[in-house]
């Protein structure tokens, strides 16, 4: 018989949850693999998924939080049945390698983004680059967003950056409040891009890179890369897919 896992963040209303969801559960045998359901935000979430070890399971996030974007709906009633024709996901997630100012270096993993931030009153003077070609040889602004598809719809989004969609095979790299140069909208690579960020004064303008929500202070240089060897298995109701709520978002925008 196949695991099932319940793993619920510690607000009243997730622990809430768990336990409704644990009497009806014992009920029900899952047939597709390991089984991890996650109740929680989108934090919660992604704080899981990098704790677990990639391997063979399947993540059900049930929403307790604000928005949950990567989350599904619950419902007592309709669990089961929701559990059984839930349609499966893979995410790769990003790669964040931050070297410091004192050179130690440490990675990360980032599913919906990687921040650079400004970490003093002074804006970010960095430069960009994808491979061997730069992108921009100086940009001064409050920083700098590396977004995924399953990302773009979160810190991507309030920075005006775009939407992509799952199957786009890109990354989106938006600015934040450029001051130089001010027209520099950002840009859209392939997922398989080697983007490098380097800080051209660390002492003076000190940045952080944050890998959605783990932070490295006094960052010199940044590499981000897709790692494909890392699959994340999501699942998600038949009608309430990542793949729509992305759309949706998309039209949301067009309205506007």
């Amino acid at each position: 018989m196949s695991k099932i896992q319940i793993i619920a963040d510690k607000n009243k209303k997730s622990l809430t949850i768990k336990k409704l969801l644990s009497k009806k559960i014992n009920l029900f045998h899952y047939k597709k693999g390991d089984l991890v359901i996650v109740i929680g935000g989108d934090g919660f979430m992604l704080q899981t998924l990098k704790k677990s070890n990639f391997k063979n399971k399947k993540y059900y996030g049930i929403n307790s939080g604000n928005y949950g974007f990567l989350m599904n709906k619950f419902s007592i009633k309709n669990i089961i049945t929701d559990l059984s024709k839930a349609k499966m996901i893979s995410i790769s997630p990003l790669e964040m390698t931050v070297k410091n100012k004192r050179n130690q270096t440490r990675k990360s993993l980032a599913i919906n983004e990687v921040s650079i931030l400004r970490q003093s009153r002074q804006a970010a003077s960095i430069s960009i680059r994808n491979g061997s070609r730069k992108l921009i040889k100086k940009l001064v602004a409050d920083g700098v967003l590396v977004s995924t598809p399953a990302g773009s719809t979160a810190y991507n989004l309030s920075v005006h950056g775009p939407i992509l969609s799952l199957n786009s095979n890109k990354l989106s790299i938006s600015p934040i409040s450029p001051f130089r140069p001010r027209r520099w909208k950002g840009k859209i690579v392939s997922d398989k891009s080697k983007i490098t960020i380097t800080n051209l004064n660390p002492y003076k303008r000190p940045i952080s890179a944050v890998a959605d929500n783990q932070e490295v202070r006094n960052a010199k240089s940044i590499i981000i890369k897709t790692n494909k060897k890392i699959k994340f298995n999501l699942l998600y109701d038949k009608n309430r897919s990542l793949q729509k709520k992305i759309k949706i978002e998309q039209l949301r925008r067009e309205v506007k």
